[in-house]
């Protein structure tokens, strides 16, 4: 029998570029700085890399607003040090996933300057969705993720459409010129050799054709108003979201990711409703998988889990799809905190993620992670995030702070140079750097790598069934292959089951305690 691709049981660690290694010394992360540190993530066990966007850009969502696909802002590199990143990954194992963002692009793109430049119904706004609003009205409702409007006005009077900042106009990806011009991106970035792409906004790339008003429920309505609810995730109709016709780019986008040798693959950010709709992006023809943001979404619950569990499961299921598992990224408070923070936080999210990575399918790790570092609390005048101050909307800059390598003060060898980084560390951060974790047996990252250690003696044989157990209230129990996971979500201790314990969260000595987790063989 053939070995598994390298994708599906993968560890993936997300490298938020700016925030992981600096080697400049301008206090911002770039290629060469996670080249520097390619080693560390050998030892600490990954299988692969995903490394947010490098490309030309003027910073405005750092990065995701790309003006350039096929060079590197020079913030972060040039195209040289793309190859050597990629060289060096590849020669010690780790393979290496690169953002892709195909919903818009930035507003200093080649193609919206010209089409700034160009009438209304001239075929440079048709690669764009320009419309003509009602007298002084927009042409719909719809609002933008990061707040307001979701249409911005020209001079000669016309309206593009941007779901996200003022400065990301979205693509018509009904044109076909906008087709044609990813197929030469993806074909770009493969012949150089990467070994995937995460794809952002997967489920925005059509919208309905008439661009129709948004139907809001009164209470919906009632919640947009006081903005309290995320536009894209809590409402019923979303006309802007999660179209039939978006399949057809991935089935498009296999094809050429299977005419590469390599198992290159394709991996989505889907925010989808549930987890039978998220499949549908991993049907055998499309992408290879897709963030099970349900599992992060989850409480503390034990309950709560177990649902996630088994729904994802039976949704890939009949696609045959490899399933996902994360609990932190870039734009999310960090799990230590989500839980609760302090030392019943760590204590959790040492747990969760354990019983994540027993799981079968692809784990992703977001960078800091290892280390147990909590969500900051960046004070207003150091925000970067274009949303930070929209009413409603909380500042993702908490979990975007650079990660501390060694030292007793910032930028606690996050780069060369002196004082603060693009955010600022915390002054209290010198126990939690890679440096003295390293020293330190009992240390979040001596569990992260423990846990990888460990995982990969399973991960690719247990197989992909899960057999979820009752071991009692408020303790999530299942089965995979040989190695038995038990997760204690409650206040008191409970019994261990029979068997060889492989790896703890905790101590464990006389059962399991509260928010601790445990593998059995």
């Amino acid at each position: 029998m053939s070995a598994p691709p390298w994708w599906r049981h993968a560890a993936c660690y997300q490298v938020y570029v700016r925030s992981f290694a600096d080697s400049d010394g301008d206090g911002v992360g770039d290629l060469p700085g996670i080249s520097s540190r390619l080693p560390y993530l050998s030892d600490l066990g990954v299988d692969a890399l995903w490394i947010t966007p490098f490309y030309r850009s003027p910073q405005h969502d750092h990065g995701y607003d790309v003006a350039d696909y096929r060079d590197v802002d020079p913030l972060f590199g040039k195209l040289a040090d793309v190859d050597e990143l990629l060289e060096k990954a590849h020669d010690l194992d780790i393979r290496v996933i690169v953002d892709l963002v195909p919903n818009h692009t930035s507003d200093q793109h080649e193609w919206f300057r010209a089409a700034l430049a160009a009438p209304p119904d001239s075929p440079e706004r048709a690669r764009y969705l320009f419309r003509d609003g009602s007298g002084d009205a927009p042409p719909n409702n719809w609002q933008s993720v990061f707040g307001g409007p979701a249409w911005t006005r020209v001079p000669d009077g016309q309206w593009y459409l941007h779901l996200f900042d003022t400065t990301q106009p979205d693509l018509d990806w009904r044109n076909p010129e906008v087709a044609e011009m990813f197929d030469e991106v993806l074909r770009f970035w493969l012949d150089r050799g990467v070994d995937g792409f995460r794809v952002d906004v997967t489920h925005g790339l059509f919208k309905e054709a008439t661009l129709p008003d948004q139907r809001l429920t009164p209470a919906e309505r009632a919640a947009r108003e006081s903005a309290q609810i995320m536009v894209h995730e809590h409402t019923e109709h979303t006309p802007m979201w999660d179209q039939p016709e978006v399949h057809e780019v991935y089935r498009r986008w296999r094809t050429i990711l299977d005419s590469y040798d390599g198992d290159r693959m394709a991996v989505g950010e889907a925010w989808t409703k549930d987890a039978e709709s998220m499949a549908r992006y991993i049907r055998p023809d499309e992408l290879h998988q897709s963030f099970n943001f349900h599992w992060l979404s989850a409480p503390w619950s034990a309950d709560a889990f177990a649902k996630v569990i088994a729904d994802t499961l039976a949704a890939v299921r009949p696609v045959a799809a490899s399933p996902t598992w994360v609990l932190s990224n870039h734009d999310v408070v960090r799990h230590v905190t989500r839980y609760g923070g302090g030392a019943v936080g760590l204590a959790r999210a040492r747990a969760a993620t354990l019983t994540m990575l027993a799981l079968p399918g692809s784990s992703y790790l977001y960078g800091g992670e290892e280390l147990g570092l909590e969500e900051v609390d960046v004070a207003p005048e150091f925000w970067q995030d274009p949303q930070a101050g929209t009413p409603g909307k909380l500042t993702r800059d908490g979990c975007r702070v650079p990660l501390p390598w060694s030292g007793d003060a910032p930028p606690f060898g996050f780069g060369p140079g002196e004082g603060q980084p693009w955010i600022p560390q915390p002054a209290d951060w010198s126990s939690l750097t890679a440096a003295a974790q390293d020293a330190d047996p009992d240390s979040t990252l001596a569990f992260y790598r423990a846990a990888l250690r460990v995982r990969r003696t399973f991960a690719t044989t247990a197989g992909d069934d899960v057999e979820l157990l009752d071991l009692g209230d408020d303790v999530l129990a299942f089965r995979r292959g040989p190695v038995t996971v038990v997760l204690n979500c409650g206040p008191a201790t409970v019994p261990l089951p029979e068997g060889d314990v492989l790896m703890t969260s905790g101590p464990v000595d006389g059962g399991l305690p509260a928010d601790t987790a445990v593998w059995l063989r």
